[in-house]
């Protein structure tokens, strides 16, 4: 390319950057109150009563991811529909439902307490020393897929363990394949891979009170983290289309 179309181009897309920041800032307030009016009427809709909807950050800062709280009554099928209904209002960006405890502040986000409650008496298996899932897993993965949807927006880790039988070097090299197999199951099912993070940690860290050789330590957890940015930045309007 001729270096001075190659320093128009530059230029030109520096201006677009500066006039869609001075837009931003113009009309992001309305633009965030009309998605909140539009959220807490869908919320409404679907049976959300005592929901609340916030569109700020811990920084003060507008955002189209909002978090959801309050709610406490309404049982966990309609926490879920309300959430599935807000987030499928045009210009909403990934949620996160966070649950409140008695002091009334933010404790942990609620998709997570329900992913742990699926697993609790079921596992996500595999074929013998294989990161290939078993296919009578899938409905199970099916479940956890619909109870971390909610959750879209966050960052979500995959962890992989096994007990301690064998090598270590290969149950850390197994564990991670495993958390990368489940990774992809629910890329597959709708979760978006930029906020799917796997990790293996092979059997360093055994279901407290079993003993390491137990195979109950070879298993798949869940973590879900609310993201906080290193600095705020404005909001992320949508584009035309």
């Amino acid at each position: 390319m001729n270096p001075r179309r190659a320093s128009i181009a530059a230029a030109g897309a520096g201006l677009c950057l500066v006039l869609s920041f001075a837009a931003t800032n113009l009309h992001g307030p309305a633009f965030i109150a009309g998605l909140k009016q539009k959220a807490v009427a869908a919320g409404g809709e679907a049976g959300g009563k005592g929901v609340k909807v916030a569109f700020e950050d811990r920084y003060g800062w507008l955002t189209r991811h909002p978090i959801l709280s309050g709610g406490k009554r309404l049982d966990n099928a309609t926490r879920t529909r309300v959430a599935a209904r807000i987030a499928n209002v045009p210009g909403i960006g990934g949620i996160t439902w966070a649950r409140e405890s008695e002091s009334g502040r933010v404790a942990t986000l609620h998709c997570q307490d329900d992913v742990e409650r699926i697993l609790e008496t079921r596992t996500i298996r595999f074929s013998e020393a294989s990161a290939r899932i078993d296919p009578a897993s899938e409905k199970l993965l099916d479940e956890v897929a619909r109870s971390l949807r909610p959750c879209v927006g966050s960052i979500i880790a995959v962890i992989g363990h096994t007990d301690a039988g064998g090598n270590a070097r290969a149950n850390l090299a197994l564990s991670k394949a495993r958390a990368d197999a489940v990774r992809w199951a629910l890329i597959g099912r709708g979760i978006p891979a930029d906020g799917l993070r796997a990790a293996g940690v092979g059997s360093k860290q055994p279901v407290a009170g079993l003993d390491p050789l137990d195979p109950a330590n070879r298993r798949i957890e869940f973590s879900v983290i609310s993201p906080a940015p290193i600095k705020p930045t404005p909001i992320d309007t949508p584009g035309p289309g």
